[in-house]
């Protein structure tokens, strides 16, 4: 099917902890509106099927509670009956961000999907009920061809977002499409998380997935087209994943995701919008990795003499890193119960330090969860302490196998390489209770090759 998504650079609002009036506030996404609108066109002309864009993309960010309200629309639950806003326009009030989206698919014959802010009244008698009497919700909406509303998702992993509130219980948001059949969703920061992504994906075995995103890039391992792709080869889908785009504030990455090929954005450098067009299949059967006839290869470690281990600090965590020196070798690095290895072989000996490093614990800045990772980066210069720090071009091509004796069964398999460019994994998988991910030489040089794995019990 032929996917479209629009990585959008927002107009956003001068002073947004400022009380304005609805009316002014609906003079501010409607210039928002007026891009999609030219973006839906041409992705149709284009034979689109479905379009996705990103979070914050109509109303932008840093709202308070009170100042974001009047930029919110209320949209009733799906539950509640079949709703056509562009065609039944007076159902409900403040519904005319809602209205123009619906008129968008209906006049392009398009699925499609974008965030918005939405309100809910709640009764005070309910203990959960804000003391202004209504919810304030991070929500997708979800439109058929006809313009008709077929799901709506608030976003339950919220990521500093003072405005909004974590709905009651987790939204586990899907529609149908004729196309592609069944297609989930959720937004930016609960991909990391097990409710309501992983779980939505298990319970009604998803196959594509629609991702609206505001997500502020972190190197090595929380890139965002870094991560997005590792998520379609983790849980073998196929996702569509719209970023805003506002470099200034680390905000590029989007992209059409299959589990062994992308159509990616990054662009650190432009100002603009970006529509990414692409035809991708419908995932119906699980891709099988070939690992039988790689893993021979692997050999529990010899005991010669291994270099030096050293702490530096990675993604806020303290990684344990050994450097990866010479043209070729055998390293093994442990924290905690995960023990990391890797065989490894360059083509040409640069002048660029390598290491392996090690992490098993919680991860505490930016929102708590557990991370079990082995990671292969480029550092940021030639001493110990650079390893881990942000780095965007390097021009080593390695070939390695890299594995970990990983707890958890959710491997997220990052490969990174110079200018945030991907690549893919020769093997990978599973081979005596050790995950692994082996690489004959990269397209170009290597910034990352990491197994990053969530172990969402220990959250």
């Amino acid at each position: 099917y032929v996917a479209a998504v629009y990585e959008h650079e927002s107009i956003l609002s001068p002073n947004p902890a400022v009380l304005v009036e609805r009316r002014s506030a609906l003079e501010l996404m409607g210039r928002n509106l007026d891009i999609y609108e030219q973006q839906v066109l041409a992705a149709a002309r284009e034979g689109a099927q479905i379009i996705v864009f990103p979070e914050d993309g109509i109303h932008g960010f840093n709202f308070t509670r009170s100042s974001i309200y009047p930029y919110l629309d209320f949209v009733p639950h799906p539950q509640s009956g079949k709703w056509n806003p562009c065609r039944e326009p007076y159902l409900f009030n403040d519904t005319e961000v809602v209205q123009r989206l619906s008129c968008m698919a209906l006049k392009n014959r398009i699925f499609l999907v974008a965030n918005l802010g939405t309100k809910q009244p709640c009764e005070r008698s309910d203990p959960r009920c804000p003391p202004d009497g209504w919810f304030q919700f991070n929500t997708n909406v979800a439109f058929a061809a006809d313009g008709a509303l077929l799901a709506t998702y608030r976003k339950h992993n919220l990521y500093f977002e003072l405005a909004f509130d974590t709905p009651p219980q987790p939204d586990y948001a899907f529609f149908d499409t004729p196309f592609a059949g069944r297609f989930g969703m959720f937004t930016c920061f609960d991909i990391l998380f097990f409710e309501p992504a992983v779980n939505l994906i298990r319970q009604y075995n998803l196959k594509q997935i629609v991702y609206p995103t505001a997500w502020m890039n972190q190197l090595p391992l929380l890139s965002a087209v870094e991560f997005q792709q590792a998520f379609a080869t983790a849980f073998n889908v196929n996702i569509l994943a719209a970023n805003i785009h506002h470099p200034s504030l680390g905000m590029t990455g989007s992209g059409i995701y299959t589990p062994v090929k992308s159509f990616i954005y990054h662009n650190m450098e432009s100002i603009g919008g970006k529509l990414i067009v692409a035809e991708i299949p419908v995932i119906t059967t699980d891709y099988k990795t070939n690992l039988e006839k790689t893993l021979g290869r692997i050999s529990e470690k010899g005991n010669e003499q291994s270099p030096p281990s050293f702490y530096a600090e990675m993604m806020y965590d303290n990684f344990t890193f050994v450097p990866v020196w010479g043209e070729k070798g055998e390293l093994q690095v442990c924290a905690n119960t995960l023990c990391c290895y890797l065989n490894y072989r360059r083509a040409v000996l640069t002048d660029e330090l390598y290491a392996l490093g090690v992490f098993d614990g919680l991860h505490t800045v930016h929102g708590t969860y557990y991370v079990q990772a082995c990671a292969l980066v480029k550092c940021g210069g030639l001493s110990f302490s650079t390893c881990g720090q942000e780095v965007t071009d390097a021009t080593a091509l390695i070939d390695f196998q890299l594995w970990g004796n990983m707890s958890t069964p959710y491997i997220f398999p990052l490969l990174l390489t110079s200018g945030i460019t991907l690549d893919f994994a020769d093997h990978m998988g599973w081979k005596n209770n050790h995950y692994f991910m082996s690489k004959n030489r990269t397209s170009s040089g290597l910034l990352t090759a990491a197994l990053y794995g969530r172990w969402y019990e220990k959250d």
